[in-house]
């Protein structure tokens, strides 16, 4: 009696510990699915953010350049 009673509580202990393993896994699983996220996240950000500054950057010259062959071109004209 003593042996069967013994056997159930390894039996139901190590139910126990398998669920508490599966749910520790599963727990693992979801953290790492929100850190990845996160990080494609934040490097999308990143990317927009540089992306920006080149248009930015690259209109602004456009606008210099335009100009500047503008002017030549009107003092050619009236020179």
């Amino acid at each position: 009696m003593r042996m069967r009673q013994s056997l159930a509580q390894y039996e139901e202990a190590f139910r126990a510990e398998a669920a508490e393993s599966v749910a520790h896994r599963e727990k693992l699983r979801k953290r790492a699915v929100h850190r990845s996220r996160s990080r494609r996240l934040e490097r999308r950000r990143k990317q927009g953010k540089l992306r920006f500054a080149l248009l930015a950057l690259s209109i602004v010259a456009t606008a210099v350049l335009v100009t500047i062959v503008m002017f030549e071109t009107l003092a050619m004209l009236a020179g």
